[in-house]
């Protein structure tokens, strides 16, 4: 049976996948659908009649574009009067899928349903940013690695980190169809990602010591920031991520462990120490699911950025120190105590040891002691051998 409907946005989204694929055919634009699948993935397809056969056009999917654009691509492609020009699944010349067709199906209909939300949202960004305005018009055969690497210089110069995000994207979208037999070679493989900074700042004993001071002294001129504070303080104690601290639900707290659902790197445990307990301790427990639940809204996390941080950073001295460094002091700290590196990686819920790695930086004091420490060590043995 046709399913028919006048398509919205917000239809669109409540459309449940079926035990097989099904069209919804909209009732204001003829020949505009959805087609939903049974992964989940959903995404809009335009048929239109010609003399003797029906041209069938894939616009993507429907987190990339809402329902009006897809009406105007419609009428764009009616009035051209040649959907193979404005987007067809394959060129007349080669057989070989357009980018952005390629990318709406197979590719994102067979990964979609696998990737968290998070990962949906980068992913979606990073597509109608950066890479479909500059490859999704051209055939996959017909992206070279001279383009490429020009696209990505450009990319680089206003945001080098989302430019490598967007390269391993393209990088991954385009092995799909070397597997697919569609292309020889992918066109990415000599474009060099840019440099990552080196992650060396982590807090020494002392300027954690300022730190909790300067909060201190803040939430004591201004009460309401108690919540942001701590917030701040669990991060410290905990070397959690942040969003793993502000989405933290009351049924993952189990007095001393927090039982994460769905941290970066999936579920994983958290074993919390005695300061860490009492800040969860004296959160109030309201009627909604967050210990730390949005002011407006307690059905939603705390949803403000931690505006405080900036404010404590410069207080204690710390300028230029990020939030997220002191996931790197509590790595740091934890190898500068002597715990292996396998139970660091645990204790901040990493799947692979060269992560862990990464964050157990050792600063420049550390490492000039522990050579005159060595030194002082040999000299004796030397000296007792005499």
């Amino acid at each position: 049976m046709t399913k028919r409907m006048r398509l919205t946005d917000a239809g669109i989204m409540r459309l449940k996948p079926g035990t097989a694929d099904y069209t919804v055919w909209d009732t204001v634009t003829p020949g505009l659908g959805v087609r939903v699948r049974t992964s989940g993935f959903r995404g809009y397809v335009f048929h239109q009649r010609g003399p003797g056969s029906t041209q069938r056009v894939s616009l993507g999917p429907v987190t990339l574009k809402g329902v009006q654009d897809a009406r105007l691509k419609c009428l764009s492609i009616q009035l051209d009067g040649n959907a193979g020009n404005a987007g067809a699944a394959s060129t007349p010349r080669t057989g070989i899928p357009l980018f952005r067709d390629y990318v709406a199906d197979p590719w994102m209909a067979e990964n979609r349903d696998r990737w968290k939300p998070r990962t949906r949202r980068g992913v979606d960004s990073a597509l109608r940013s950066k890479l479909l305005p500059a490859f999704g018009h051209l055939p996959l055969d017909r992206i070279a690695p001279a383009a490429v690497d020009a696209w990505f210089d450009r990319c680089s110069v206003t945001a080098p980190g989302a430019a490598n995000a967007a390269l391993s994207l393209l990088r991954q979208i385009m092995n799909h169809a070397v597997a697919a037999g569609l292309i020889v070679a992918n066109p990415t493989r000599s474009t060099k990602k840019n440099p990552r900074p080196r992650l060396t700042r982590f807090l020494s004993v002392e300027e954690i010591v300022r730190l909790h001071e300067a909060l201190d002294q803040c939430v004591a001129e201004r009460p309401a920031w108690e919540r942001q504070a701590d917030i701040l303080r669990l991060l410290l104690y905990t070397g959690c991520r942040k969003s793993e601290i502000k989405n933290l639900r009351w049924s993952e707290f189990d007095g001393d462990t927090l039982r994460l659902s769905d941290s970066k790197t999936g579920p994983r445990t958290v074993h919390l120490s005695a300061d860490a307990r009492d800040v969860i301790d004296r959160q109030r427990r309201g009627n909604g699911p967050f210990v730390f639940p949005s002011q407006v809204n307690p059905e939603r996390p705390y949803g403000y950025n931690l505006a405080l941080w900036h404010r404590v950073r410069e207080r204690a001295s710390l300028s230029g120190v990020r939030l997220h460094d002191t996931r790197h002091t509590y790595a740091s700290q934890a190898v500068m105590k002597g715990i292996p590196l396998p139970v660091v990686a645990r204790l901040l819920g990493h799947r692979q040891l060269q992560m862990t790695m990464r964050y157990a930086h050792v600063g420049d004091r550390e490492v000039i002691e522990a050579a005159e420490r060595i030194g002082e060590a040999i000299s004796r043995a030397l000296d007792e051998s005499d």
